[in-house]
């Protein structure tokens, strides 16, 4: 069977031939955030199109026509609603688990690859033709690869024009525009004004940010995700993982700011992202984690959060992973205690898997050792870690060495639309790499949600939720 028509995993593509027009209606008649990105409603009498769960008044069944994304919405003509901001909402989730064409495709896109090296360079990093990435996206998404990375630039715009005080021009060519005209056509379109207007109609916290917003103070940003969010785990793992130079952790728990650098594609950068309670349950079946990005190069900013995104499982469905697993008897206590536990991923995927051969310790040496100073560090932040390159050259030998040659040569790739099977055959090509850190790997770098590590046990029936179950387990101290 081809890649491109892998069927979905059981009991998560919800609406895939399971979830028909009429259950999404009512979905929407529900005004059920669950299904916020998972898929739009477009209204024909207003030209508006919308999350689900849109708190405007429910319109007629018949003058409702449905969307796979918000870029076909906006193909179709119809514009973004000012109320519930429909290209703010987390994407389908349906992309971190797909390890078909289209959804590397969807990771990639999400990580500026079509506005960095357009349409070829995805087909060519995907292993087809454009032409038939361009029909099978259209098939499924109704857009193609210009119009998905159109919509993501137009959201891009928005979070700038509303949370910066960054000069327009400067925003067209951040949000990865080609020119001011198409930044310009393009926000009318999306938006139904023009940047100067989308600007003023910023919420009042959001122009007060704006006034703060500079380069120098960095660009202050809303991390949303779906459901709720066990924000302590995750800042746990990264703290007790933290890399001295690289990252650093402060405050205690409940409030704390974990910091990291980044290397990007066009400069470096540093981001900030704070801890906040566990958020997501009730009436509330969403939220954000606040954040603040530094970036030499404002063109970076669409690639630095999709890494913030990744690193923090933010994309993720916690009713499709809970539902799952909290049907299991062993695991049901465990996911009541902790709904909406993640799976962290990584900013950079090549350092992950050179960490998670190496160790904490080992790889603080590294840096201290390889890693690149930056122009302007921050506090105790200094370095960037050491490309796959330099450690190849430096320490030749060893695991390390075949590793870093495999990672600097593209035997093994791990970017955001790596073939996760690929990869693996990849790693367990690596001399002396044992499958415990491969594991580690295909969960953390290539944000595999399942993953069954060598030693404990994971029956098939917690698929396609393995990851996420080992991660139960270890919160629960089940596992080390």
């Amino acid at each position: 069977m081809s890649d491109f028509r892998q069927p979905g995993l059981p009991g998560w593509r919800r609406l895939d031939g399971v979830m028909d027009e009429d259950s999404r209606y009512e979905a929407v008649r529900s005004r059920d955030a669950r299904f916020d990105g998972a898929f739009f409603f477009a209204v024909a009498t207003t030209g508006i199109y919308c999350r689900p769960s849109c708190p405007a008044v429910t319109p007629k069944r018949h003058n409702v026509r449905f969307f796979p994304t918000a870029a076909a919405a906006q193909g179709s003509g119809f514009r973004a609603c000012r109320r519930c901001r429909p290209d703010a909402v987390p994407g389908s989730a349906e992309w971190n688990v797909r390890a078909d064409v289209v959804g590397r495709a969807m990771r990639m896109i999400a990580d500026g690859v079509v506005d960095r090296e357009g349409v070829a360079g995805l087909a060519a990093r995907l292993g087809y033709s454009a032409r038939q990435v361009q029909r099978q996206l259209t098939a499924e998404l109704g857009a193609g690869p210009v119009a998905l990375a159109r919509a993501q630039r137009a959201h891009a715009a928005r979070v700038l024009l509303q949370t910066t005080g960054l000069p327009v021009t400067e925003i067209a060519f951040a949000s990865g525009f080609a020119s001011v005209r198409q930044f310009n056509d393009t926000v009318r379109a999306v938006y139904a004004t023009t940047p100067s207007g989308l600007r003023a109609s910023a919420p009042r916290g959001g122009r007060t940010a704006a006034r703060a917003g500079t380069p120098s103070a960095g660009i202050p940003l809303r991390l949303a995700h779906r459901g709720p969010y066990q924000a302590g785990p995750v800042f746990d793992v990264l703290e007790r993982e933290a890399v001295p130079g690289v990252e650093e952790m402060s405050g205690t728990p409940g409030s704390r700011t974990y910091r990291r650098t980044l290397r990007l594609p066009y400069g470096t950068g540093i981001a900030a992202v704070g801890e906040r309670p566990h958020t997501g349950s009730g009436a509330h079946p969403g939220g954000w984690l606040d954040a603040r990005v530094h970036l030499t190069d404002l063109r970076d900013l669409t690639t630095a959060v999709q890494r913030l995104r990744r690193l923090f499982d933010l994309d993720a469905d916690p009713y499709a992973v809970d539902g799952r697993l909290g049907a299991d008897v062993r695991l049901a206590p465990l996911v009541a205690a902790r709904p909406g536990l993640r799976s962290p991923g990584a900013a950079d995927p090549d350092e992950l898997a050179v960490r998670a051969l190496v160790g904490r310790d080992e790889a603080a040496e590294l840096v201290r050792r390889y890693g690149k100073r930056l122009d302007a560090p921050c506090g105790t932040l200094t370095h960037l870690f050491p490309e796959p390159g330099v450690l190849a050259g430096a320490e030749p030998d060893g695991t390390l060495g075949a590793l870093a040659a495999a990672l600097a040569d593209g035997a093994l790739r791990l970017g955001p639309g790596a073939d996760r099977d690929a990869a693996e055959d990849a790693l367990a090509a690596v001399p002396g790499l044992d499958e415990r850190t491969a594991a580690v790997i295909r969960t953390r770098a290539l944000g595999d949600p399942d993953v069954a590590a060598p030693g404990p046990d994971a029956p098939d029936s917690w698929r396609p939720w393995r990851s996420y179950a080992l991660n139960h387990l270890r919160a629960a101290g089940e596992l080390e």
